[in-house]
């Protein structure tokens, strides 16, 4: 049976559910990480390439916040919360 204890060599011997919880973490992060670039490269392309046919049916420069770009401007400010832990090292 593989426990969370030292082994006699002095390596510690981790369980499979505890490798899988830290993989689990790490991979939670990394996509954490993700989200404000791939919004804000959304926002980027929806502002230059234009929101096409959808936006035709939805009113139309109702508020200078209405729009695709606008949202996903707005989704990848929400988001910037794990890039200022990593940069204040938290």
């Amino acid at each position: 049976m593989i426990s969370d204890t030292t082994s006699s060599s002095g390596h510690e011997v981790v369980s499979l559910q505890g490798w899988l919880n830290a993989a689990t973490l790490g991979a939670a992060k990394w996509l954490a990480l993700a989200a404000a670039p791939t919004f804000a490269i959304m926002a980027l392309l929806t502002g230059i390439l234009g929101e096409g046919a959808p936006a035709m049916l939805c009113a139309h420069d109702a508020s200078p916040l209405s729009g695709m770009a606008a949202m996903y401007g707005l989704m990848s400010a929400f988001h910037l919360t794990p890039w200022l832990k990593l940069f204040s090292g938290r």
